[in-house]
C-alpha cells in the first residue's frame, strides 16, 4: 500500500509540474519538460498496475519499474555529464535529487517488492 501511495504522489508531482511547465515555458527547456511528462505517465502506469493486481499487472509493473530505473540512471547521468542539455531540471535530474532521491529509490523498492510478492504468492 505504501508503494501505491508513493507512486500516486509522484504521479501528481510529475504530471502537475510538467503540465505547468509545458503550458507556460515549453520553449525554455522542451527536453526537460517532456521527460518530466514521460516520468509522470510511467508513474501513472505503475500505480495503476499495482492497484489492479494480478500476475499480468505485476509483470507489467516490474518491466515499467526497470524502465523507470533505467530512465533515472540515464537522465541522472546525462544531467551531470552535460548540464547544458537541461536548462531546467526534470523529475529524474541528478538521480531525482530535487525529489529527495525518491525517483531512484522507488523503482528499486518496487522491483524488490514485486519480486518477493511473486515468490511468496507461490
Amino acid at each position: 500500500m505504501l508503494l501505491v501511495w508513493l507512486y500516486g504522489v509522484m504521479v501528481v508531482g510529475a504530471v502537475s509540474r510538467s503540465a505547468v511547465q509545458i503550458s507556460t515555458e515549453f520553449d525554455k527547456a522542451p527536453l526537460a519538460y517532456s521527460l518530466s511528462a514521460v516520468a509522470g505517465l510511467v508513474y501513472g502506469f505503475i500505480t495503476y498496475s499495482l492497484v489492479r493486481g494480478g500476475e499480468r499487472a505485476r509483470r507489467a509493473a516490474l518491466v515499467c519499474c526497470a524502465a523507470e530505473l533505467a530512465g533515472v540512471l540515464i537522465v541522472g547521468t546525462w544531467t551531470l555529464v552535460e548540464p547544458s542539455a537541461f536548462p531546467d531540471a526534470t523529475v529524474w535530474s541528478d538521480y531525482g535529487m530535487g525529489y529527495l532521491f525518491i525517483p531512484v529509490l522507488l523503482p528499486l523498492s518496487a522491483m524488490y517488492w514485486l519480486r518477493t510478492a511473486r515468490t511468496t504468492a507461490r
